[in-house]
């Protein structure tokens, strides 16, 4: 798993799942303690995830929605969305509408 984030997006690669949720859980609610807005997980390179980053997502998008913002999931594949879904996780963390195939990066 790897991460980078920049302004108010938290971009995350590879598999997330128990074993690195605490690291995700650390950067997540550090751009939550350094930004003002809402909060984007781009999950545009993520080949998978687990209920427990889902929940740690939930819970994150809880605790912003406290102080009037959201954490936002960009960028979902659809195992996710389904996993969202089949979870009922869907209707308590924000998702950005899919509007197609997710263009490549350019730094990619």
């Amino acid at each position: 798993m790897q991460h980078t984030s920049n302004r108010d997006t938290l971009t995350l690669s590879g598999i997330l799942d128990v074993r690195c949720t605490a690291e995700v859980r650390a950067a997540l609610y550090g751009l939550l303690e350094s930004t003002t807005g809402d909060v984007h997980v781009d999950l545009t390179d993520v080949e998978s995830l687990d209920m427990t980053t889902l929940k740690m997502f939930a819970v994150a998008n809880r605790f912003a929605e406290r102080h009037g913002r959201r954490v936002v999931l960009r960028h979902c594949s659809p195992a996710v969305r389904r996993l969202l879904h089949i979870s009922h996780l869907r209707w308590m963390i924000p998702v950005e509408p899919a509007v197609g195939p997710p263009t490549q990066r350019e730094d990619a």
